[in-house]
């Protein structure tokens, strides 16, 4: 009887801890929909995904967010802070998800939960326009180059450095619009930054820079960041469906168009990056 009693107990212990799981895999998703409002982190120094213009946030993250509201049912509300701390405000619990959007690499796959990825992130050399002493991205070797503080396009750079005769001076900004400044007054020499970016820059300050090419980094994509818990789990799983269905009906195509100029030929998912 003891024994009998002892196994309804642990199968109650049991029913209950599974009830305790499930309700908490739902948390992050009913309290979105509950509240309305899917708070979103990121910086606006990033463009064209997300900056200031005319006194107003824009960028292809601003007009993703809106269709991927729609497809929720909710409103974005966005948190706004320097790149540093955008990844540790969000395990802070400051926001449900992050846009970024961040390049999807192996270390950040083991901490985090990518959506499937929203343009290509490969990354290349923005020059000062006219500048005949760099013409291919080797020649960036001991010459000071900018990157973003804490970006997998710095961590690039750097491993870049190494292959190269004379190592390059690696300068670290808080924001790549910081580094295009110092550029273009001629204090550093080019600018590390993912392709899409540094292409938008260039297009928007012709005569200013230029973009060096090929782009010396490995192949790798954008995607945006939210927690790999259980409790994250539906909320991610319906960004991401919203993210496929708008690749599949064209919509990502035409905001890719709207602010790269092209679009780009990305997988619904990346399991295994280069690096």
């Amino acid at each position: 009887m003891k024994a009998n009693s002892l196994f309804k107990g642990l199968a109650a212990a049991a029913l209950l801890f599974g009830a305790c799981l499930s309700a908490h895999a739902e948390d992050t998703l009913a309290s979105v929909k509950a509240a309305g409002t899917l708070k979103v982190g990121t910086e606006t120094a990033f463009a064209p995904f997300d900056f200031i213009d005319a006194g107003e946030h824009a960028g292809l993250n601003v007009d993703l967010f809106a269709e991927i509201g729609k497809e929720l049912g909710v409103n974005i509300e966005w948190v706004t802070l320097p790149w540093e701390g955008v990844l540790p405000g969000l395990e802070a619990g400051k926001f449900d998800m992050v846009a970024g959007p961040a390049t999807i690499t192996k270390a950040r796959l083991e901490r985090y939960r990518f959506t499937p990825p929203i343009a290509e992130a490969t990354v290349a050399i923005l020059k000062k326009a006219g500048d005949t002493t760099i013409s291919k991205p080797e020649d960036i070797a001991g010459k000071a180059i900018g990157a973003g503080k804490a970006t997998a396009q710095l961590a690039q750079l750097s491993a870049f450095s190494e292959t190269l005769p004379s190592k390059v001076d690696i300068r670290e900004y808080p924001a790549f619009t910081e580094s295009y400044a110092d550029l273009a007054a001629g204090r550093i020499a080019g600018v590390a930054n993912s392709l899409p970016n540094i292409a938008f820059v260039a297009s928007q300050r012709k005569g200013t820079f230029e973009v060096v090419l090929p782009p010396f980094g490995q192949k790798s994509y954008f995607g945006f960041i939210g927690l790999k818990d259980a409790g994250h789990a539906p909320l991610m799983d319906a960004i991401d469906a919203a993210l496929l269905k708008m690749k599949a009906d064209g919509r990502l195509a035409e905001l890719q168009k709207k602010w790269f100029g092209a679009s780009f030929d990305t997988p619904d998912s990346v399991k295994d990056p280069a690096f």
